[in-house]
């Protein structure tokens, strides 16, 4: 399980993929704003893995 901060509102949330995370997307709880979540650390919104 990850800890992922939106790119839009900055809003935490948790996210659990199954399988790796390529090509993987998220749909922020508070803004409703998609985005991908990105394995890359350049390009992460992943905070921390819990």
């Amino acid at each position: 399980m990850f800890l992922l901060r939106c790119p839009k509102c900055g809003n935490q949330m948790k996210y659990s993929p199954s399988g790796s995370l390529d090509g993987k997307k998220k749909r922020c709880v508070y803004c409703g704003r998609t985005f991908t979540v990105h394995s890359n650390i350049e390009k992460s919104t992943i905070i921390r893995k819990i």
